[in-house]
Parts: C-alpha cells; sequence; structure tokens
C-alpha cells in the first residue's frame, strides 16, 4: 500500500524529510557563518537603525510607533582583531568604550569614557590627529615619504608624541617645539622615539618666541634653505581642520556606533579644542542628536569657561599681580587655553556649557580613578571625569554620558601624580563618598 492512501502518514513522512534536510542546512551554513561574517566584516560600512523620535530605545511590544533611519557607520569600526593591521597605523582608533562603574554607581547615571589612550601609536586621541593632519599632507602634495621632509609641531607633548611615532613609520623626520613648564618624561619619550626636541621658555602667543610660533618659524626656515630637496611642514595642530576632521571622521561615529545612539551629553576639555568640536560636530549635525548636550571640562586658570558661559575670555588669574604662569594658570597640562583657536571655534556653537575643574578636585579624582576602578590616567582625563560626574548630577537618573580618557598617568609622574603625593592623597584613608570628597553638592 502506498503511502499516497494514507495521506496522514503522506504528511507525517514529508515533514521528517523536511526536518531532516533542514538540519542539513542549518549545519552547512553553521560551517560557512564565519566566513560569511568576516566578509561582512570587511565591507566599508554597515547600517545602524536608531529612533530619531526621542534618541532613546523604542520597543515594538511596548507602545509607540518606531520611526527608524539608516545611517552608514565608517570603516574605521571594523573591529581590530579582525585580521592583521596594517603597520602602526592600524593600531589607531576603535578605541573601547568603557563603562567607570564607581562614577556612573556614584551618580546614579551611566558616565561611559573613550579609552584614548589605547591608541597604538603616541597612546593618546592625538594620534587620530596626527595621522590625519599627515595624510592630508600627502595627498595636497605637502608631504613626500623619503625626500627627508621633517614635520614641525608646537605642542605640551601628546601630539608631539603622536607625531614622532607616525613620522618614522612613515618615512620623515620630527621637531619638535615644547614649552619647558611641561612634565620631563614627555620630552624624554619624544628623544626615545627620534625627534628633534626644543624646550623653550613660556612666552604669551603673541611672542615669536611661543612654541607653536617657533615651530612655524623652523618649519620655514627648513624650506627655505636649499641644502636639499625636503621641506619642513608646519603641522599647526591649534589651526589646521585636519584636527577636529580626524575627530568627526572617527572618534564621534565610534561613540554613535558603540552607544547606538543613546548618548545624553558629550563632555571633553579642550586645549587645541578638536575633540570636542569634532565629535560635537559629528554626533549633533551628522547623527541629528538635536538634544545632545555638549559640555566643555576646563581646569582652573583657563579662559574658556567664561567664554562659553558669559561670552567673554577671562579668567580670574587674569588679574594684575595674580597670576602665577604665563600660559595657564593650573596643574593640568593639555587642556586650558586663553585664547580661540579655528578647532574650538568649529564647534563652539554646539557647547551647551561648561564645567570648571579645579586642581584639588582633578588631584583627588585621579587617585578615586586609581583607587576604585584600576584606572591610571593622566590629568586632562581627571578633568573629563569631574566634569563628567557634574553634567551627569544635571541630567535625569538613568541617563548617559559619554567622556574622554585622554592618556596614562605614566605622561604625567614627574609633575601631577608628584602634586598628588605631596597632597597626601596617597596616604589618605580610602574615601567611600566621591561628592563630598569633590566638594559636589547634589541636586535636590
Amino acid at each position: 500500500m502506498s503511502l499516497s492512501d494514507h495521506p496522514k502518514a503522506y504528511g507525517t513522512a514529508a515533514v521528517a524529510v523536511a526536518f531532516t534536510a533542514g538540519v542539513f542546512v542549518t549545519l552547512g551554513f553553521k560551517d560557512l557563518y564565519p566566513d560569511l561574517e568576516r566578509r561582512f566584516q570587511q565591507r566599508g560600512t554597515r547600517r545602524i537603525q536608531r529612533n530619531v523620535a526621542d534618541n532613546r530605545r523604542s520597543s515594538l511590544f511596548w507602545g509607540g510607533p518606531v520611526e527608524l533611519k539608516d545611517r552608514e557607520v565608517p570603516e574605521a569600526l571594523v573591529p581590530r582583531d579582525d585580521g592583521v593591521s596594517d603597520g602602526i597605523e592600524g593600531c589607531i582608533g576603535r578605541t573601547p568604550l568603557i563603562r567607570i562603574h564607581s562614577l556612573s554607581e556614584a551618580t546614579g547615571r551611566t558616565i561611559l569614557a573613550k579609552a584614548e589612550f589605547l591608541n597604538g601609536a603616541g597612546n593618546s586621541p592625538k594620534d587620530r590627529v596626527a595621522l590625519n593632519m599627515i595624510q592630508v599632507a600627502e595627498e595636497e602634495g605637502f608631504l613626500k615619504p623619503g625626500r627627508g621632509d621633517t614635520i614641525y609641531e608646537g605642542t605640551v607633548g601628546s601630539t608631539g608624541i603622536s607625531i614622532a611615532a607616525l613620522a618614522r613609520a612613515k618615512g620623515y623626520r620630527a621637531h619638535i617645539c615644547m614649552p619647558d613648564d611641561q612634565a620631563r618624561e614627555k620630552s624624554d619619550l619624544l628623544h626615545h622615539l627620534g625627534a628633534t626636541v626644543e624646550r623653550v621658555p613660556v612666552q604669551p602667543i603673541t611672542s615669536p618666541e611661543h612654541f607653536v610660533n617657533l615651530a612655524r618659524r623652523r618649519a620655514l626656515e627648513h624650506t627655505r634653505s636649499n641644502a636639499d630637496s625636503s621641506v619642513g611642514f608646519f603641522a599647526d595642530q591649534f589651526e589646521s581642520p585636519s584636527n577636529w576632521q580626524a575627530h568627526f571622521k572617527t572618534t564621534g561615529p565610534e561613540i554613535y556606533a558603540q552607544t547606538h545612539g543613546q548618548i545624553d551629553a558629550w563632555v571633553a576639555g579642550a586645549g587645541t579644542g578638536g575633540t570636542i568640536s569634532g565629535v560635537a560636530k559629528y554626533l549633533k549635525e551628522e547623527a541629528k542628536l538635536k538634544s545632545l548636550k555638549v559640555v566643555l571640562a576646563d581646569p582652573q586658570g583657563s579662559g574658556l569657561y567664561n567664554k562659553v558661559r558669559h561670552g567673554v575670555m577671562y579668567s580670574s588669574t587674569e588679574k594684575e599681580g595674580t597670576r602665577r604662569r604665563q600660559q595657564v594658570d593650573t596643574i593640568v597640562e593639555g587642556v586650558g587655553i586663553n585664547r580661540i583657536t579655528e578647532n574650538f571655534e568649529a564647534g563652539r556653537d554646539l557647547i551647551d556649557t561648561a564645567v570648571r575643574v579645579t586642581d584639588e578636585q582633578a588631584c583627588k579624582m585621579a587617585r578615586w580613578l586609581v583607587e576604585n576602578d584600576g584606572i591610571f590616567c593622566g590629568s586632562s582625563s581627571a578633568v573629563n571625569c569631574v566634569a563628567a560626574v557634574v553634567t551627569a548630577l544635571s541630567l535625569p537618573e538613568g541617563s548617559q554620558v559619554v567622556t574622554v580618557l585622554c592618556d596614562s598617568g605614566t605622561r604625567h609622574l614627574s609633575k601631577f601624580w608628584k602634586q598628588i603625593a605631596e597632597m597626601g592623597l596617597e596616604d589618605e584613608p580610602k574615601s567611600d563618598n566621591l561628592l563630598s570628597l569633590l566638594g559636589i553638592e547634589k541636586p535636590r
């Protein structure tokens, strides 16, 4: 008797055959999937869907229409461990975004930090800037590998370190001018990286001997000398648009992708202004996060706080007879300035407010992060974290704040961390109340 004479038996057999075929197909795709995944990841872009109505995740099960928008995410977001990176350049970007547990618990909001100290060339966000400045200069014909060209820059340290590392990798020399009040380990590192270093007395920006103006002049002198066909290229990190554009092209999109667009505030300091401007421009203008709050983290002695809050570039240390240092009256290095750079100006209209951080708060925050999170950071990172806490407390519970961990404390041993030790913070009992430690009042 055939199966066709018994429909029930026929149906059961068909289901069994289909099930068996499904098993084999699934097993086949299981073996094939890793290769498909790798191919997919190697595509230049991927799509992210987000709810643009209120910048927060929505669920079909919890009501409310969901408006989705496709957005391209740059190739830079392909995971680092997918294959082999091409030289030291391949170690730049795609840094982790980490949740800082102690700060999140103390505020009742999620505080995330972009771990920029994990960039692989100079170990700071300046790796992105240095790489972009060099690449743009090459594209425009100002730099040519192997010709003997030298890259000149005026810097307090981090940008020079990134340039020195990349210059060697790409066939250039580096000549760095820096103020002599910066931590000695920075210039020592530059020497070890093969750069020529000029530590010069601190001067106002109006002086031709200011470290930035000196670097510009050295580049011009190099080019005008007819010793060989090489040229001197002045990177000009403070004014070059390649600075903020590096963060617009990479840092901003990475933060957006890593948070799925769920960001309530972006907090960062400003030295050149490239980081805060580039990320703000991407998140507010490109990603359309209109409700995002952009906050400047500014150390004492810097005039940017009053520029943002009151429209006037001024610091109390500008009063006659009160200034102790020529540049910015703070122990903090890397952020804080008393003039508007082109990079800061690029995103100034997008900055909503500013938080002033004292040297004492920065020192206490740095020590707190070591004791509670195992994070050993530099002074600018500590300033960012204090400002992130203040910003978080101004937002509703459950909000998400993103900031930056710029570099390691190992670059600040002889100055910032020496000050922490002299304050006795390394010997004091561990505090269990962050807000009281920093003198911050929790809003009612």
